[in-house]
This record gives C-alpha cells, sequence and structure tokens, in this order.
C-alpha cells in the first residue's frame, strides 16, 4: 500500500510541474521565429502592429479591464487577412474596432514546403489602456 501511495505521490508532482512549465507564457523575445506548425508548414507572421482609436469623448477609463476579442481569419498567399469572423465576442462596438485593426495587419504568408498559401488562424486580441 505505501509503494502505491509513494508512486502516486511522485508521479503527481511531476505531471503538476509538467502543467505549471506548459501553461508559462513565452514573451516575444524568447519566441521562435519561425513557427512550425508541422513539417513543412510555417505559420504566417504578423509584420506590423495595430492601434485602435477611440472616439471623441471616449477615455481609456471606458475600456473594460482584461478586454479580449477572439477572431479567426484566413491569411491568404499575399499576406493579407480575409474572411474576419468573431468568435468570442466583448461587445459590438469593440468587435467592430478590433476586427478594422486586424483588417489593416501586414503579415509574412504562411507556406507549406516553401510556397505561400492561405494559411487559417485563430487569434486573440488584448485590448489595454
Amino acid at each position: 500500500m505505501r509503494r502505491i501511495l509513494a508512486t502516486s505521490l511522485v508521479l503527481s508532482s511531476l505531471s503538476l510541474s509538467a502543467a505549471a512549465f506548459a501553461s508559462t507564457p513565452v514573451d516575444d523575445a524568447t519566441a521562435p521565429t519561425p513557427v512550425r506548425v508541422s513539417t513543412g508548414v510555417i505559420a504566417p507572421t504578423v509584420l506590423d502592429s495595430a492601434s485602435i482609436s477611440l472616439p471623441a469623448g471616449f477615455s481609456t477609463s471606458d475600456i473594460p479591464a482584461d478586454a479580449q476579442v477572439g477572431l479567426a481569419l484566413t491569411v491568404d498567399s499575399n499576406g493579407r487577412p480575409q474572411d474576419i469572423r468573431v468568435v468570442k465576442s466583448l461587445t459590438p462596438f469593440w468587435d467592430a474596432r478590433v476586427m478594422d485593426a486586424v483588417r489593416s495587419l501586414h503579415y509574412r504568408p504562411g507556406t507549406v514546403d516553401n510556397q505561400p498559401t492561405p494559411i487559417d488562424l485563430n487569434l486573440t486580441v488584448n485590448i489595454t489602456r
């Protein structure tokens, strides 16, 4: 009985540390470039950044804390975002502004066997103050 309990404790501590390590976020400085999705497939990369302009009368305090909008899109073989749709909505106001900002982004197109090709992406946009 003690062997089983000891083994369970050792294995559970290993899985907890692996889960904690797997969920540790990677900052941009240590992110590998380019990202290989599988053999011969390289994901698109964003070449610039976008900002959202607020209409007159809005202040940064009107931005909800931890605001995120989830999008699904296709980056075409020329690096332009296509077929952008909201999959995780914040509000219609913020959804529209985020979609406009993402529409203005430029990407290095994804490739399959070194040939540019359209690639579907899921993108989470964090809105910060």
